[in-house]
């Protein structure tokens, strides 16, 4: 604590107890008996209370944050709320000792326990002290205690009278837990006209009625996601100290942090003792003695005991759904406990409705007072935790379980009968179970290969190698029959291991090994191939491998490895027959797997409808539902993305690729995404923005199809922009597809050359032509009918766009069209004229193209607004254009729906708004989406 801590405050100079006003003297308001440094018969004011606290060095300030703080105190109430080491106080201190215009704030740290009287002693003292800095008001009237009703509306009148408003920051104000105590300063909220201004630090909503604020969009809410650090910050940070930390750690630790500052200053203190950085960040965990006892501390140990011990006992799960921590406890208010602890963000984070997950450094303390717990009764919670996860279709996570209570029999039995949906889609980093001893593993050769698909599930290749190695020497002596079984289980964890090391030819080979454990059942000798396969007759879990199955997870990864490769055409039709596959099985996690991906690759090739019907049965389906499926979710929603993108939606296209996250993580999938963003960039006057999004996904597209579609359209872009050489450099390296050779033939016809470009234009009406990119075939349908009306042959021009019109229109194509060259305005208003027959499409794309706006320059400035909105309330907005209710939007961002709200609401204040609608047409016009 600074040495002015044992200090008093003493009264200003020229005041007496609360005014130099003599008509406001006369109101009734109580004369204090001190000079403004005590309360009568009190202990004295600490000056330290009164002054805001030297912010922890080195400083690092965050100018997106004290804007945003900035901009909130401009209305009655600002709160900024996180738990403990959010950096609410140094956020808070560096903004009240910032420049501006006027006085500083008054500031006041409410103390623990604090008394009613009190805390107005300190407030008292505060705004005395405020106003006799601001030379153009007087000091308003305050009482030295609990002020009276009419004391209260004296001290509102007066401030409401005041020239500048008073800022008034309240430190701790969770420490407050009487409601009466805040009664007299919410009424002068309410009442000074906006003279007073709050600005509060607090772990929890304080108990004022903020619903009046929200419900007026007048609070600002700065919560623990926003005074997360960036991975910009925490590489400013670690420079702040002293520390180099190569990128991939600072990555790293932004993990392990999630941005939470005090854990971050931690990691900086150790870091700067002169370790292995990158391996001083990957040891940085919740167990480190100074951040465990800080977790323990500030965080556990204020909360309930019947809370603590239900995060305590659910921690053996990486996320838990309230239904599950209900069976894990035994208490049926499980999930309500959890709800409340997850309230305010920060530590416990609420996602997919019911599931949280522990912060990753809470997650260690978490996990560590798990392990203090009777041995006996951890093994009994991860009994429950297998039974709940496998009687609600999530098998990797109960053989988990099982295999950690020690129930080698329930492993076997996951492994036997689930192992379909064993595939390591989206690895979990998680702790190994214990070895199953040698005497179950001789007994029973199979449980060594569940521990094996466990760590393949888990991303451990090595420990499942190893696991599947120990299986295979003792499975020799196995009977022919289940022999046979085993083999197909043993391909399976083959299969996975092969995904996991990423080498696309194994992993072909490794499909390919499992589909001939079927072949012999499919011979004419074989069983017969509507049957099981064969097993041994005197074990119970014999016939359970199907055929459909092994059909299904061979047929997913050939596809998989089809679209890492960019053979799109090939992954499409493995999807597609996996898929088939995988729902007469009824292995809806495959058929996710398939349908997702078959749902981006139909929206590459053009057929829009059957894309967006397979997208929303895709996100429709329960796998999709909750944590472990987002990976697959996310295909679904960049297929939306390009449906949207086509059908000239750009807003609801840009809310669609915003969940599409995951999706671009492999680099087919990173190739199509790139796609759709930089044709969406393109669209919005952002050529610089699409043309580095086009050559930073050309340099490492795989396949030559997916090459030539980036090619030529980086190439349609710099030709936009006057770059022609650079656009022929391209379209020469590109091969002779019809996508380059479409953008060729634009090229020659801007340059005047109508007969060059008819000789460089595709043939769009071969037969081979069917299988082109929709979006390919009919822009050369286009130029073909802007050619032969330049021509002068309109018969043929209208013929032309006729047959272009008839393909477009079963999928509602409508982008080709509104953003084709200025000539096809002109077409299809003369089919209006002439006659067509689909005059109401026509007619709608001839609006749709006069409503389009001129391009604007890839730097020019967008419109601004009288207050901007943050970073967060953009993002926010982007969301608002999607079919999202709030409720989604928080939970696809692990907001609070309360934030949500308060984001919304502001949203709409600034946009001068009242419903979502309007909201989006206004920010469009902004050119802020």
């Amino acid at each position: 604590m600074p040495e002015e801590a044992d200090q008093v405050v003493t009264a200003p100079s020229g005041t007496s107890d609360i005014t130099g006003t003599p008509d406001l003297l006369t109101t009734g308001l109580d004369s204090p008996d001190v000079a403004g440094g005590a309360l009568p018969g009190g202990p004295p004011l600490l000056a330290s209370r009164l002054t805001p606290p030297v912010p922890p060095e080195p400083v690092l300030l965050r100018p997106r944050l004290l804007d945003r703080l900035e901009q909130g105190a401009s209305g009655p109430v600002t709160l900024v709320c996180a738990p403990a080491g959010w950096g609410k106080t140094t956020l808070l201190s560096t903004w009240a000792q910032g420049e501006r215009d006027g006085p500083a704030p008054a500031w006041v740290t409410v103390a623990e326990g604090e008394t009613t009287r009190r805390l107005w002693g300190y407030l008292a003292a505060a705004l005395r002290t405020a106003a006799a800095d601001d030379p153009d008001d007087g000091p308003p009237p305050m009482p030295d205690g609990p002020p009276r009703p009419e004391q209260l509306e004296t001290l509102a009148a007066a401030l409401a009278t005041r020239e500048r408003p008073v800022l008034l920051v309240l430190d701790d104000l969770h420490r407050v837990t009487d409601p009466a105590a805040l009664t007299g300063l919410e009424f002068l909220l309410r009442h000074s006209d906006g003279r007073l201004r709050l600005v509060a630090g607090a772990r929890g909503e304080p108990p004022l009625a903020l619903h009046r604020w929200r419900l007026a969009g007048e609070l600002t809410v700065i919560g623990a996601d926003d005074l997360a650090f960036t991975a910009d910050e925490v590489a400013d940070l670690l420079v702040a100290h002293g520390v180099a930390v190569p990128a991939p750690a600072v990555t790293r630790l932004v993990e392990r942090t999630t941005g939470w500052p005090a854990g971050l200053r931690f990691a900086a203190l150790a870091l700067g003792d002169g370790a292995d950085p990158a391996r001083t960040v990957e040891r940085f965990a919740g167990d480190q003695p100074d951040v465990a006892a800080y977790l323990r501390d500030e965080v556990l140990a204020p909360l309930e005991p019947a809370t603590r011990d239900v995060l305590r006992r659910v921690a053996v799960a990486v996320a838990v759904h309230a239904d599950l921590a209900a069976a894990l406890t035994g208490r049926p208010d499980a999930g309500h406990l959890l709800a409340e602890a997850a309230r305010e963000g920060g530590f416990l984070h609420q996602d997919g409705g019911s599931w949280y997950r522990p912060h990753p450094l809470l997650a260690d303390v978490l996990r560590d007072e798990l392990d203090r717990l009777p041995a006996d009764e951890v093994r009994e919670l991860h009994r429950r935790a297998a039974g709940w996860y496998g009687t609600h279709d999530r098998p990797a996570e109960a053989l988990r379980h099982a295999l950690l209570a020690g129930e080698w029999a329930d492993a076997t039995e996951l492994l036997v009968t689930r192992w379909p949906e064993l595939a390591p889609d989206e690895p979990a980093a998680v702790p190994a179970p214990p070895e199953p001893p040698a005497e179950a593993v001789r007994r029973d050769p199979e449980l060594a290969l569940a521990a094996a698909a466990e760590r393949a599930y888990a991303g451990d290749r090595a420990a499942a190698d190893a696991q599947l190695r120990r299986a295979l020497a003792e499975a020799a002596g196995l009977p022919a029959p289940r022999r046979d079984r085993f083999g197909r289980l043993a391909a399976a964890v083959e299969l996975s291991l092969a995904r996991l090391g990423g080498d696309h030819e194994e992993v072909r080979r490794a499909a390919d090994r499992l589909l001939a454990t079927i072949a012999a059942d499919e011979s004419p000798g074989g069983p017969d191939a509507d049957s099981a396969v064969a097993g041994d007759p005197g074990d119970p879990r014999a016939g359970t491998a199907e055929r459909d199955d092994v059909r299904a997870v061979a047929g997913a990864a050939h596809g998989l490895a089809a679209l890492a490769e960019g053979e799109l055409s090939t992954a499409r039709d493995r999807f597609a027959a996996a898929r088939e596959a995988a729902r007469r099985a009824g292995r809806p996690r495959t058929e996710l797997l398939c349908v997702s991906r078959s749902a981006l690759l139909e929206a590459a090739r053009g057929a829009l409808r059957a894309a967006e019907e397979l997208a929303r049965e895709a996100l429709a389906m329960p796998p999709c539902q909750g944590w472990s499926s987002r990976p697959d979710c996310g295909y679904a929603y960049l297929a939306l993305a390009f449906v949207d993108w086509q059908r000239d939606r750009p807003a609801e296209a840009t809310a669609h690729l915003a969940l599409a996250g995951p999706a671009g993580a492999e680099p087919g999938g990173a190739a199509l995404t790139a796609l759709c963003r930089a044709g969406l960039l393109a669209d919005g006057g952002d050529p610089g923005g699409a043309l580095r999004t086009l050559a930073g996904a050309r340099a490492v597209a795989p396949g030559a199809e997916l090459g030539e579609w980036l090619a030529a359209d980086e190439a349609q872009v710099r030709a936009a922009v006057g770059d022609v050489d650079g656009a022929r450099t391209l379209l020469d390296a590109a091969g002779d597809g019809p996508a380059p050779a479409l953008v060729a033939a634009r090229l020659r016809l801007r340059a005047g050359d109508a007969r060059a470009a008819e000789r460089a234009l595709p043939d769009w009406t071969a037969s081979d032509a069917a299988d082109w990119p929709l979006p390919v075939r009919l822009g050369a349908g286009l130029l073909d009918a802007a050619l032969a009306d330049a021509s002068g042959d309109a018969r043929r021009a209208g013929r032309l766009l006729e047959e272009v019109l008839a393909l477009a229109e079963p999928d509602g194509f409508r982008r080709v069209f509104t953003r084709a060259d200025p000539g096809v305005r002109d077409l299809l208003a003369a089919r209006l004229d002439s006659g067509t027959a689909y005059w109401a499409t026509v007619s709608e794309l001839v609006r749709g193209v006069d409503a389009q706006p001129a391009a604007a320059p890839a730097d020019g400035p967008a419109r601004s607004l009288d207050e901007p909105l943050t970073e967060r309330e953009l993002t926010i907005l982007r969301y608002l254009q999607s079919i999202l209710s709030n409720v989604e939007i928080a939970a696809e961002l692990s907001l609070s729906v309360n934030t949500v709200k308060t984001h919304v609401r502001n949203i709409y204040r600034k946009l001068d708004a009242t419903r979502r609608r309007d909201a989006v047409r206004r920010a469009r016009e902004l050119r802020l989406i």
